[in-house]
This record gives structure tokens, sequence and C-alpha cells, in this order.
């Protein structure tokens, strides 16, 4: 089983920065990858970036230019870095891993971000 614990939401008004993290326990070994995703109120859940356990990482078009993921194997750790954000990036974050052993993806329970002036 493999549980994920996030942290690191809050409010910030526009243009600050906010860093999450996701602490991975259980076989974390055999995760790959990881990911952020977001939902917004009335909103679908959406893929924000993700990353594999080799480095390579991928981000919807809107945040790529502000947010960067990475993934500390050692720490089984992710972290999503935040900058420039917009009123548009308030929603609740969830943490997402893709077991290789189970074949089933796990979700954190999730953090808000609340952007606002």
């Amino acid at each position: 089983q493999v549980q994920l614990v996030e942290s690191g939401g809050g409010l910030v008004q526009p243009g600050g920065s906010l860093r999450l993290s996701c602490v991975v326990s259980g076989a974390a070994f055999r995760i790959n990858p990881m990911g952020w995703y977001r939902q917004a109120p009335g909103k679908e859940r959406e893929l924000v970036a993700d990353i594999t356990r080799g480095g390579t990482a991928n981000y919807k078009l809107s945040v790529q230019d502000r947010f960067t993921i990475s993934w500390d194997n050692a720490k089984n750790t992710v972290w999503l870095q935040m900058n420039s954000l917009k009123l548009e990036d308030t929603a609740v974050y969830h943490c997402s891993a893709y077991s290789t052993l189970t074949k089933e993806r796990y979700w954190g329970q999730g953090t808000q971000v609340t952007v606002s002036s």
C-alpha cells in the first residue's frame, strides 16, 4: 500500500509563490511517475505536472514557465514550486503516484491553494 501526504498549501497574493511537498511511504521504490493534479470548484481534476524517476518532467501548458516539479528519490519526496501565482491557480492540489507493482494510481488527501488579493 502506498500513502501520500501533502503539505505546503495556503493563501497567497497574485504574483506570490508557494512550495508544495508530497512524502511517499509504502512501496515507494515501485512508484513511477509522480504527479500533481488540481481541482477547482466546479471543474474536473487536471494534471498540473508529473515527473518520472529519471527526472523527465511534463507540465500543463499554462504553468510550464511558472511551476517546477522535482523528485528526491532518497527522501521519497516530490515538490511543486509554484511561482508567479495567478487567481486561476486556486484549487485543491493533489499528489498522485502510479505503482508499477500494483498497477494502481494513489492519491493524497489534497492541499488547498488559494490565490487572492
